[in-house]
């Protein structure tokens, strides 16, 4: 993976709106594969920080969502 997909990785990961779905529908990486990427690449105090603001967050998650899906012009058009 290069740097540039790292950082957008992270990036879409700190988003709020930006559900774990998404994540691996552009990068094939599954929730808990983002997880370890961000703990590998972040401070230890940015990563615990992050897990707090996501833990439970319904946002983060396609299926619990209730806000409309977009689409970032950095994300793949279609498989």
């Amino acid at each position: 993976m290069t740097e540039e997909q790292i950082d957008r990785i992270i990036e879409m990961a700190w988003e709020d709106r930006t559900p774990f779905e998404a994540i691996e529908f552009q990068f094939g990486l599954k929730e808990n594969d983002v997880r370890k990427l961000m703990r590998k690449h972040m401070k230890e105090s940015s990563f615990k920080m992050w897990r707090e603001r996501v833990k439970g967050r319904k946002t983060k998650h396609a299926k619990n969502s209730e806000g409309t899906r977009f689409k970032s012009k950095n994300q793949k058009a279609n498989r």
